[in-house]
């Protein structure tokens, strides 16, 4: 059972009670640049910082009367401030303490994010270098191919989990934008230094522009980066699920001392992490299309968008975070089962080099069309027939006018297939021992 608790730091942040804390302090912060404006009295900001406090239970019970949760809190601080309280929340709007306030959490959220992110690339490049000369069935349209290697798939995986790392951290610089402008934007009641004040002390940068709120399109940009990153895992996930078929069976997710796999078949040792990650995909990927819903408001604001987020935001990022989890403690103990990918590379007998017969026909000067059919009538026997498509290739009278036995026997090599194995991780920046160049 996944809640927004499951997993403390990220649980944490969006806990009611962090974010009360969140929402005194910026109310506090804006206090302090009032009074340094020489707004707000010296003494008054100290009684305000000593005896600012807030009780929840109180803040839903004053919620229930006044149907507003900011006038719910501040009326609850009024009442613990006394009456230097008529200077909290001085000529703030609501927004300003609700967006700035889900400016913090989401940058720290993204944080977390980001370094899990950072954890799943490095075993990635460490499991591409680790497998990078372990031969296995390359598939297309789930079709036996051609021969590629257990660590350039993974490089596959290495590279494309690069490219979310580097989204993470443009979508959270994106998002850690504060606001602290007034209720259209205008800093009627304010001063643009306030603003620039709280946006210091709390690590975020200012809005150059805003209306009641920070513009959603920063918003749909964070929650389409963890679509993105939910459907690699998605990707990833689905990969050893079809590997993990009983008929293949070259990769397997673990399966515990103690785990049971059915209720009715004690044999079982099903994908089911694997299948858990393909399905929590399915709800991140739904939520950022709500979030490019709450773009369009009307005026300088509605609060279309403001129910939505409340469920979108901390589910999409405690999922995300869950689900990259899940997903390292799946490739850290993932099971690799050689010997069976040996034998589905052999499985087609030799079919999976006919492309080496074909080129190698051209280069001897026959056309592409009739060296196709030449290949292609050798390869539907071995289908048809179940036999060995060197063998029939070798007693085709017409290919044996081109092509002699030794010519033939040379084409049938994995090495020749697998021989820029090493450049293209080089690319990637892993070596052999898996270390950045």
């Amino acid at each position: 059972m996944i809640s927004r608790y499951t997993l403390p730091r990220m649980g944490k942040i969006w806990k009611e009670e962090e974010k009360f804390a969140l929402w005194l302090k910026i109310e506090i912060h804006v206090c302090e640049a009032w009074a340094e404006l020489g707004e707000i009295p010296r003494d008054a900001l100290i009684r305000i910082k000593e005896r600012a406090n807030f009780d929840i239970e109180r803040i839903k019970e004053i919620e229930k009367e006044v149907k507003h949760d900011v006038v719910a809190f501040l009326t609850n601080l009024a009442e613990s401030i006394g009456p230097e309280a008529r200077y909290v929340h001085f000529g703030l709007t609501s927004s300003d303490i609700l967006d700035t306030t889900l400016a913090l959490q989401m940058k720290r959220a993204g944080e977390i994010i980001t370094e899990d992110l950072e954890r799943l690339a490095e075993l990635l490049k460490k499991k591409a270098a680790q497998y990078k000369d372990i031969p296995m069935m390359g598939r297309t349209h789930g079709i036996h191919a051609e021969p590629i290697t257990l660590g350039l798939k993974f490089a596959l995986w290495f590279e494309e989990t690069n490219r979310n790392l580097e989204r993470m951290r443009q979508a959270t610089e994106q998002i850690a934008c504060g606001k602290i402008s007034g209720a259209v934007g205008t800093y009627a009641y304010l001063n643009p230094r306030v603003e620039e004040y709280v946006c210091q002390k709390l690590g975020l940068i200012p809005a150059p522009v805003s209306s009641q709120i920070i513009s959603r399109d920063r918003h749909a940009q964070y929650l389409s980066t963890l679509a993105l990153i939910a459907s690699s895992l998605d990707k990833f996930a689905l990969e050893i699920r079809l590997l993990q078929r009983t008929e293949t069976r070259e990769l397997e997710e673990p399966f515990t001392k103690g785990q049971k796999g059915s209720s009715a078949m004690p044999h079982k040792r099903n994908p089911v992490l694997s299948e858990r990650i393909c399905g929590l995909a399915r709800l991140v990927r739904s939520n950022a299309g709500a979030a490019l819903e709450n773009i369009p408001l009307w005026g300088e604001r509605d609060i279309s968008h403001s129910s939505v987020e409340r469920a979108i935001i901390p589910d999409s990022t405690i999922l995300v975070d869950y689900m990259l989890e899940k997903f390292i403690q799946i490739l850290d103990a993932l099971s690799v089962y050689e010997e069976n990918m040996k034998a589905n590379l052999e499985m087609t007998g030799g079919l999976v080099f006919s492309e080496g017969i074909l080129l190698k026909l051209v280069k001897k000067g026959v056309s592409r069309e009739d060296a196709y059919r030449m290949v292609q009538r050798n390869a539907m026997r071995t289908w048809q027939e179940n036999r060995d498509f060197q063998e029939l290739v070798r007693k085709d009278s017409e290919i044996a006018k081109y092509l002699d036995e030794e010519e033939i026997k040379s084409i049938f090599s994995l090495k020749h297939h697998l021989r820029w194995g090493d450049k293209i991780l080089k690319r990637l920046g892993i070596s052999p021992g898996g270390n950045k160049e």
